[in-house]
């Protein structure tokens, strides 16, 4: 479903577009890090309590994981899960 909303000159843009694009920053920094961190789905499985077919799925971009879900796999990682508002353009 496609939300809409009215930026600050009146255009229409589509939040659907939005969430998407962060959403895939978000799972490609995720995907780096469990790389890096020589980490494989089984192991984020174990360390989250979330099945491995969801691992892939959310890597996949098939699922679109809660904060919960973001929260567990950010301490998986021994990293900290942080959302900030930012200016467009940055």
């Amino acid at each position: 479903m496609d939300y809409f909303v009215k930026d600050n000159v009146g255009d229409l843009s589509c939040v659907e577009v939005e969430k998407n694009i962060v959403k895939e920053r978000i799972l490609l920094e995720y995907v780096s890090l469990r790389k890096e961190k020589k980490l494989s789905q089984e192991d984020i499985a174990s360390l989250t309590g979330i099945a491995r077919p969801n691992i892939s799925r959310i890597e996949n971009g098939k699922y679109d994981p809660t904060l919960e879900i973001l929260t567990k796999l950010a301490l998986a990682l021994d990293m900290r899960l942080e959302i900030h508002f930012v200016n467009k353009g940055e």
